[in-house]
């Protein structure tokens, strides 16, 4: 094999509407680089790489080089028609006639790495036709359109899921294309291929080089590229007064008097849901549950740690660990703490060993000393993920 004989076609001619992302799926920001750039990136750093052509959108071609940015490998563009079929025969027009073997990679795969390339260009050189695939791990059943009742039960060990890229000689990519233009239509250029009665052979894929479709897969992608844990802390301070109840993370402790605030007054959750919404830059509890908001009036503290729960994993983040001191001279919380430490566990998704939670008194120093108010510091450790 040289370099100078092997050639790639990204496709990015699509919209990804699917993703629901502000710009194009392809032009989405993981971690500095957008999809389409660490999807260029990857061939052009192969060293058997000689040419990429970038299928586009064509409103999108006058910003092509800037969006796609320096490369070592010649870099050409070409715009994207209204099938996947219609952009690679554009991408394959552009491609320079001493290309011998083409690959044809989905842009919104960005994970593809060097050993797969290797595996496809040998396999293209040796049969003239590879699509690199991964076996099905469900059971499958055929279910007719519009009609949900199961026909048939197909062998999972027949099924394998296919994924790019796909490669192939010139000769075989110019008689699947020019199938796929007298009107044949196909998912992608092996099956033209096969249509065509060309041998179409399966290399190993890789469960790593998943396609970006959807929301969640944008979510997910992001979080393989912003996986540094966050840290954050939190503070809360009540003054307790008479006829109010003390409740901590769901807990009742007996005493005569309780927080003084607009919700319940608890600090150990409060405290929690600053230092994970600081963690991430996501502002405090006062920003997303006003003190001024009715719907919040007298809301109990676990129900707001929930809550923020949710919004820190639609955002991508969950607590790993939390620790939160309590400063309060009076009651003991010692007879507490199981129970407030497995309440905070069952709201956060963390087994009790994760969450520390421990009692403190102030040595009447000051109004929390004093036993007029009660005061709460909270760590929250931060990772990218959903709930365990």
């Amino acid at each position: 094999m040289t370099d100078a004989r092997v050639g790639v076609i990204i496709v990015a001619g699509g919209r990804g509407v699917r993703a629901g992302t502000a710009v194009p799926k392809q032009l989405v920001d993981l971690g500095g680089r957008t999809v389409l750039q660490r999807s260029v990136a990857a061939f052009d750093a192969h060293p058997a790489v000689a040419t990429v052509v970038v299928v586009l959108p064509p409103d999108l071609l006058p910003e092509a080089p800037a969006l796609v940015g320096p490369t070592r490998a010649v870099c050409l563009f070409a715009p994207g028609g209204t099938r996947r079929q219609d952009s690679v025969r554009a991408g394959l027009a552009a491609m320079p006639a001493e290309i011998a073997v083409i690959l044809v990679h989905d842009a919104a795969r960005p994970f593809v790495d060097a050993a797969l390339i290797d595996r496809v260009i040998a396999a293209a050189e040796r049969t003239g036709a590879v699509v690199p695939a991964v076996p099905a791990r469900d059971t499958v059943k055929r279910v007719p359109a519009g009609r949900p009742l199961v026909t048939e039960t197909i062998p999972r060990d027949e099924i394998w899921l296919a994924q790019t890229p796909q490669g192939f000689t010139r000769e075989v990519l110019e008689a699947a294309v020019a199938l796929g233009a007298s009107g044949v239509e196909a998912t992608d250029e092996a099956m033209l291929a096969e249509k065509a009665g060309r041998p179409v052979e399966v290399v190993p894929g890789d469960e790593r080089n998943g396609k970006i479709t959807t929301a969640d897969d944008v979510m997910k992608a992001k979080q393989q590229f912003d996986t540094a844990p966050r840290v954050g802390t939190g503070y809360d301070l009540h003054r307790l007064v008479e006829g109010r109840t003390l409740v901590l993370a769901g807990e009742v402790l007996p005493f005569a008097a309780g927080p003084l605030g607009h919700s319940d007054g608890d600090v150990v959750c409060h405290a929690l849901a600053d230092a994970m919404f600081g963690a991430v830059g996501a502002g405090d509890i006062g920003q997303h549950f006003s003190n001024i908001d009715p719907r919040w009036k007298d809301i109990a503290g676990l129900d707001l740690l929930g809550r923020s729960v949710t919004l820190l994993a639609e955002r991508g983040w969950r607590a790993a660990n939390v620790d939160v001191t309590v400063i309060l001279e009076r009651p003991k919380l010692v007879p507490h703490l199981p129970a407030i430490r497995a309440n905070l566990a069952a709201v956060l998704g963390l087994a009790v060993e994760q969450v520390s939670v421990k009692g403190k008194t102030n040595e009447g120093v000051d109004a929390v000393g004093r036993g007029e108010a009660i005061a709460a510091h909270a760590v929250a450790l931060m990772v990218p993920g959903a709930r365990p």
